[in-house]
């Protein structure tokens, strides 16, 4: 549950109820609502959550570490690992880049198969 992954993702970060809230511009008690499952975070909460944690909101609510968005696709593009590798599309022209992605489409897809 959502309760518990934001628990562990704070321990796992050495911060206190408080440091979260804090960052949330939350009182403590309602942080702590939420790794008890008492109470849902709204949107706007559920996206800073993910950002001081470095997760998505897909993994906050689902707990699946993938997710298949755009914003997700390009981040991990954009990793500092293969961030070499796709150096040269930052300043590729628009119709390159849409070349690309229909390309990687039809690979995708038919990896599927």
């Amino acid at each position: 549950m959502l309760g518990d992954r934001l628990r562990k993702l704070r321990n796992d970060h050495n911060w206190t109820q408080e440091d979260i809230a804090r960052k949330l511009e939350l009182s403590r008690g309602t942080y702590a609502h939420y790794e008890i499952n008492k109470r849902q975070p709204d949107y706007d909460t559920l996206k800073k959550l993910s950002e001081i944690f470095d997760v998505s909101i897909d993994y906050l609510i689902t707990g699946n570490k993938y997710s298949s968005s755009k914003d997700e696709m390009w981040k991990e593009f954009l990793d500092p690992k293969t961030q070499v590798f796709f150096k040269d599309l930052m300043d590729a022209p628009e119709e390159k880049i849409e070349e690309l992605i229909k390309f990687w489409e039809i690979i995708r897809d038919r990896d599927r198969k």
